[in-house]
This record gives C-alpha cells, structure tokens and sequence, in this order.
C-alpha cells in the first residue's frame, strides 16, 4: 500500500522544481498557475532566489506546493494517478499541497491561501517575541511537564511538532521556549535547539492567524478528497469539505502529529511511502518512525521513472 507525503516549509532550496519544469511542460504550467495567482513571478524567486527571499514564509509556502505538485503532474504524465495511493498527508503547510493533489483545491486557490497563511502567521506575533526550538531525546511526557513549568499567565510554551524518532518541536513565547529547554536539558535531553525561524508557529500565539485562515477557507470551495487525507491535527483520515477546513483552521495553533499519522497509515497496512517536491526531510523522519516502511524522495526528473517501476514490482 502507497502513501503520498508533501513536505513543509524547511525543504527549500533555491533551484528547485527547475529540472521538473524543463523537462514537463505539464509542470511549468503549475508554475505559471501559481506565478497569475499572486500575481508576481514567485518562479523567479524559486529558481534565482536570492535565498532569504524564498525563505520569507509567505514565499516558502507557496513555493513548496508548487515544486510538489509540479512534480506530481510531471508523475501523471509518465501514468501516475494519486489515487492510486491509499492516502495523501503533507507536514503543516504540506496538507495544502496534499489536499491539492487529492483535487480538494485548485493550485490557484492553494497558492492563494498559503500565500495569506504566511503572511497571517508572520504578522501574528512581533519578530523576535516569540520562538521555537528542537528537543531531542527526551518522552513526550518529559516534554510537556518541561512546557508547563516554563509557561506563566504572561509566557507560554508547547508542543508544535511530534515529529517521531525522538524529535519533538516546542513553540511559544521567547522566555518560555528558553526555560523550556533548560528544563529539557536538565531532564536529559541530547539536545534542545533553537531554530531559525521568524514566528512559533502551531502555537496558542497563532489565534489571530487562525481568525484569518477560517475567514480564507470560507471564501474557497473545498471538494471531497478523491483521496484520504491523513489530517495533522488529528493523525486520522479525513474526506468531508467541512471537515477539511475545520482542521486547516485548527492546524494554525495546533500540533502537528506527523509520527502519530505515519503510525497510522502503517498500521492500516502502508509500507511504501513517497514524498512528492523538495527535500528528503519527511522520507527521514518515516524511516525513524517505522523502520519497515520504504521511502522514495521524488523531486527531479530522474527519480520517477525507477519509483514508478516500483509499483509494478
């Protein structure tokens, strides 16, 4: 059984989905598709940089779905169908890709609402108020009493992340992101890392990005998924439209429960697993969380034809 993943911001790279584009004029259309819908030449960015502006989160998201579903349709060319995949996921701005690979949105819609997501979770939080860091090593339990012993009624720290093997993401306000760690370290931690990135998102301090997604989604037609999603906030299948945007809107300020899902698509029987546009980053964290699932990278011309000789093997 075949799941099809999509990655999240962190994958990018100046560059990427050139090769897709040149080589399948189906996969510059999506370019082209993405570049009308915001109505500036988000390609130029993608393939020229310069790197912090592709990094720039209401650039990254976008970004990202298009090189994914750039190289999906450069797959549907050489026979591909995602539906013959058994379920679809993406990591945080990835379940937008996801959901416009299973033609739940169009990209033009997706590119749209990625481009506002960004720009709604830069503008919740002031820079440098709030922060993120990667705790390595320690139980989930561990980590959430270190959470709530740095959290006060003026500074809060959570779990964003549970990203398997050990990996878990905390986010919140600076102050109680740093005494969180301090905690983890004391508790054992290997390590408890801040990362660089401009706001803590899937925090509480996302609530007034959230407002803005929920305003967003109502004003987008959401089809049924001709695949099930496996959605972040719940790790379970979802297909309903209503069910759809309700979640994207949790996600916002909710943990992404990325082992949680790749259990379960496991224990549903799924031992092939893909990851469709850039980066290699979620086939590493499968192969951490299930070591029996096989996981193909598939973000350049010559990486489809071997993973689609797979499925007849």
């Amino acid at each position: 059984m075949l799941a099809v993943t999509f990655p999240g911001q962190g994958s990018q790279s100046v560059g990427m989905g050139r090769e897709i584009a040149d080589a399948y004029p189906e996969a510059r259309a999506v370019f082209d598709e993405v570049d009308d819908a915001l109505g500036e030449k988000l390609s130029e960015t993608i393939w020229n940089g310069p790197d912090d502006a592709l990094t720039l989160t209401a650039n990254a998201q976008p970004a990202l779905m298009a090189v994914s579903l750039a190289t999906l349709r450069a797959m549907e060319c050489e026979g591909f169908e995602v539906t013959r995949a058994h379920y679809v996921a993406g990591h945080s701005l990835g379940e937008y890709s996801a959901l416009a690979a299973a033609r739940a949105l169009t990209v033009g819609d997706t590119a749209r609402l990625l481009r506002i997501r960004g720009e709604a979770m830069q503008a919740a939080v002031p820079v440098g108020a709030g922060a993120m860091a990667a705790i390595i090593g320690l139980e989930m339990g561990q980590v959430e009493a270190a959470c709530e012993g740095a959290s006060t009624s003026d500074e809060h720290v959570q779990i964003a992340n549970d990203n398997g093997g050990g990996q878990l993401v905390i986010s919140g306000h600076k102050g109680a992101v740093d005494r969180a760690c301090e905690a983890c370290k004391e508790a054992g931690a290997k390590r408890a890392l801040l990362l660089p990135v401009s706001a803590p998102f899937h925090s509480n301090l996302m609530q007034p990005a959230a407002e803005r997604m929920a305003q967003a989604l109502a004003e987008v037609k959401i089809k049924a998924v001709t695949v099930p999603l496996i959605c972040n906030v719940t790790a379970e299948p979802v297909t309903h439209p209503d069910d759809i945007a309700k979640h994207l809107v949790e996600q916002v300020t909710g943990r992404v429960r990325w082992a949680q899902s790749v259990q379960y698509m496991a224990e549903e029987g799924v031992n092939r697993l893909w990851e469709i546009g850039s980066g290699k980053v979620l086939s590493g964290l499968a192969r951490r969380i299930d070591r029996e699932l096989e996981t193909t990278s598939i973000g350049k011309p010559e990486d489809i034809a071997p993973a689609l000789a797979s499925l007849q093997a």
